[in-house]
């Protein structure tokens, strides 16, 4: 009787040393912060959908922003207005999420459709010409 006891407190308890080495290794892997913002005129009857690798993440209304932890590697990042009246067609831009980076996205509005421009980036002067005015 006390080698079947034995044996079952050992198989749990190399059973649960097992499953704290996984998890260590998955909380151990390190991301990167991610933040979409929006642009003061992006208008106060739209949102937008945002999503992260083919997952829907948030809808982003006036006042709101996007904040969040991405695990590092590849991430498209895909946004459309909302609501769906008229013409909706998405746009998507790759990141690659450095560990310990934070990567800052500003949406914004422009011919009817919402894309996402890395704050980081500077625009050419042509390209910030273009941007509609709005109090700085």
């Amino acid at each position: 009787m006390k080698s079947k006891y034995n044996s079952a407190s050992r198989f749990f308890l190399i059973f649960v040393f097992i499953y704290a080495v996984s998890i260590g290794n998955a909380v151990a892997q390190p991301g990167g912060r991610l933040i979409v913002l929006r642009t003061p005129n992006f208008g106060w009857n739209l949102a937008f959908h945002l999503q992260i690798d083919g997952m829907s993440v948030a809808n982003i209304v006036q006042g709101r922003h996007y904040d969040g932890w991405l695990p590092a590697g590849h991430h498209v990042l895909t946004v459309y207005k909302v609501p769906y009246v008229g013409y909706v067609e998405p746009t998507s831009i790759t990141v690659n999420i450095q560990p310990g980076s934070t990567y800052v996205f500003t949406a914004m509005w422009d011919s009817g459709l919402v894309f996402l421009r890395p704050s980081a980036v500077p625009l050419s002067p042509g390209a910030e010409w273009q941007l509609p005015k709005w109090p700085r």
